[in-house]
């Protein structure tokens, strides 16, 4: 287990930003989802992925966003809770698009490509989860980045060995069970869309 933790982290490590302003421009960044809060405090997890999406909209460095994540529940649905906190610091509706179905890390990252076709983007997450994360890109030929937020100020030894675990899982679904996410479909491609957004806007002038 600590060799496919090590190795993960050797081969993903030239991937990984932690300074938004050595980034260049991504068409799309991926923001993977997790709760707003635990109990009623909120989630230091959250807040700092979404914090970066703003900045980097704000930044002009990213012009799409694509927020997956689980969506459990009426109650519980974290891809509308980001949605929602992006629209409050006025990132425009036209540039946010949902995925539903980004149950896992590797349904979000597989489902960003053969669903809404974008090969080439920016991962928005914690340094341990962007590793993981890209080396799940990587089996899939993604070219893809990852901008490595703040986490909890205290470390947390359970979350540790739960992607350590989280690691060894990964290898098995990309090269020994050929895990697929649990749902696919029909092509949704984001830059797509917008082209015909931006086209029907012209012809309404």
């Amino acid at each position: 287990m600590v060799t496919v933790d090590r190795l993960i982290a050797l081969q993903t490590r030239d991937q990984i930003a932690t300074n938004t302003s050595t980034l260049p421009e991504f068409d799309v960044a991926v923001v993977l989802g997790t709760s707003k809060y635990i109990g009623k405090q909120l989630n230091s997890y959250y807040s700092h992925r979404i914090d970066a999406a703003i900045a980097l909209y704000q930044q002009g460095k990213v012009g799409h966003f694509l927020l997956s994540g689980d969506n459990a529940h009426r109650s519980y649905n974290e891809p509308w809770t980001m949605k929602r906190d992006l629209l409050r610091a006025e990132v425009p509706e036209s540039s946010i698009h949902l995925d539903y179905a980004g149950f896992r890390t590797l349904d979000s990252i597989v489902r960003a490509k053969k669903i809404f076709a974008t090969d080439d983007f920016l991962i928005i997450t914690q340094r341990f989860h962007c590793e993981r994360a890209l080396f799940i890109a990587n089996a899939y030929d993604i070219n893809a980045r990852c901008l490595a937020v703040k986490g909890p100020d205290k470390a947390n030894w359970s979350m540790t060995l739960r992607e350590v675990l989280a690691r060894v899982k990964a290898v098995l679904d990309l090269y020994i069970m050929n895990t697929q996410p649990k749902f696919l479909g029909p092509q949704e491609p984001i830059l797509l869309r917008q082209a015909n957004t931006n086209e029907e806007a012209n012809k309404a002038l």
